[in-house]
């Protein structure tokens, strides 16, 4: 389950128009979705509240296996459509399998101006969170440059790693800022960054091919066919799944670190308008997105294919192999959405045309608001065996999930947990 604060992140991202999928470090997020999902540890509860549409707060404590807690704060320069717990879209706040709309280039917000002088102001953003009892500081500083340029800072602040040599052996996450920039012109999407703590230098660039899309095109979760098809409309025919590429790669060197590294990737989709939908000649494509990822310094490749088989079942495979150690491993995983009773079927409607006398064919898909949960396992060659159920209980949103290793007889189970999150809006 996504926290409070991603939640709100994600509804500015949405409010600006800025569109988070078109970067090369999310090349890989409709498999991530369904194969690293996050099992909670322990008893977590969090209660967060957005007293107006401009600023929220929000509060988490961790019971077992040690007790702690932290408290954030956001703030933006734009009002935002936040739902309370009990009302949220479910799909909004899980990481999940996805097809993405066409890449568009971004639009800025509308000029106002008063007395020949331009008055409006850049969007922005303000988070912070301080934890308990460590005393670590998280902030981020997110505004917009231009329409198609938004600027990043990052920072942490922890007191335990004063001594950084010392931070390092003990895995701490020392004290950095990171600069971000993004440039995103729908066909082309350029990143850079810059990390204070090692002198990290890094570039992503994403190139999209086939055409951009509008900010009028609906997006996948569309529910309907906005032309009801004849019964006896000719269908397209052809073999092989009809989508798009992108490619891209990224470069990061260290003169601290005396380091560098460099990765390459491409992803095929489908298009974005395609619905799993019965038609007169059978069932569309399934919506798909096929994944390639290689670092040649470090010999690593990954390949995953990720499918929607069903309106409610959707499956992912993924292959990591190693040039240099021949190691290796398959992870298999699947994400399956509940939905009340009553609602799992599609409904087919045939209506006759008005001024015409053909039969019309039209497919009514299931409500989102009919999702009651869902259910995500995942398997791997290394035994690991890992369940999550994710869901709304009254108007509170949970999380419950266990991590297993079937290798292991003294220790099956290496991980178990809750997690409840409660927020609301006035």
């Amino acid at each position: 389950m996504h926290p409070f604060a991603s939640y709100v992140l994600r509804s500015y991202y949405r409010a600006t128009g800025w569109n988070e999928d078109n970067l090369f470090a999310n090349l890989t997020r409709s498999s991530a979705g369904i194969l690293d999902f996050n099992v909670p540890r322990g008893l977590s509860l969090s209660i967060s509240k957005a007293p107006n549409s401009f600023f929220s707060t929000s509060y988490t404590m961790n019971a077992l296996p040690s007790l702690n807690g932290s408290v954030g704060y956001i703030f933006t320069s734009c009002e935002l459509d936040i739902k309370n717990s009990g009302d949220v879209r479910l799909k909004d706040m899980v990481e999940r399998f996805k097809v993405h709309d066409n890449p568009r280039r971004p639009e800025g917000k509308e000029e106002v101006w008063l007395a020949g002088e331009r008055v409006d102001s850049r969007d922005y953003l303000l988070y912070g969170r301080l934890y308990l009892p460590t005393g670590r500081l998280d902030a981020l500083y997110s505004t917009r440059l231009s329409p198609t340029i938004q600027a990043l800072v990052a920072a942490i602040s922890d007191p335990r790693s004063s001594f950084i040599t010392e931070g390092r052996a003990r895995g701490d996450n020392v004290s950095n800022v990171m600069l971000s920039l993004q440039h995103d012109l729908g066909k082309w999407c350029t990143e850079y960054t810059w990390s204070a703590e090692d002198g990290m230098w890094g570039i992503r660039v994403l190139h999209n091919f086939g055409r951009l899309g509008s900010p009028a095109e609906s997006s996948e979760e569309s529910t309907t066919d906005p032309r009801p098809k004849r019964v006896d409309e000719e269908e397209a025919t052809g073999g092989g799944l009809k989508g798009r590429v992108s490619a891209g790669g990224e470069l990061y060197a260290s003169a601290k670190e005396n380091s560098a590294g460099v990765s390459l990737g491409v992803r095929f989709t489908t298009l974005p308008d395609t619905n799993l939908q019965a038609t007169s000649r059978g069932p569309v494509q399934p919506p798909t997105t096929i994944t390639g990822l290689f670092n040649p310094m470090m010999g690593h490749l990954s390949t995953a294919y990720a499918a929607r088989v069903s309106q409610d079942l959707s499956l992912c495979s993924r292959f990591d192999f190693n040039v240099y150690s021949y190691d290796s491993e398959w992870t298999l995983g699947a994400e399956w959405w509940m939905r009340r009773s009553g609602s799992d079927s599609v409904a087919h409607k045939v209506e006759t045309s008005p001024g015409s006398g053909h039969l019309e064919k039209r497919n009514e898909l299931p409500s989102t608001s009919d999702l009651r949960g869902v259910v995500k396992a995942k398997i791997s060659t290394n035994n690991n065996v890992s369940l999550l159920w994710e869901g709304r209980l009254k108007r509170m949103l949970v999380s419950l999930g266990v991590v297993s290793d079937l290798s292991s007889r003294s220790k099956p189970i290496k991980a178990i947990g809750l997690e409840l999150s409660y927020f609301s809006v006035d």
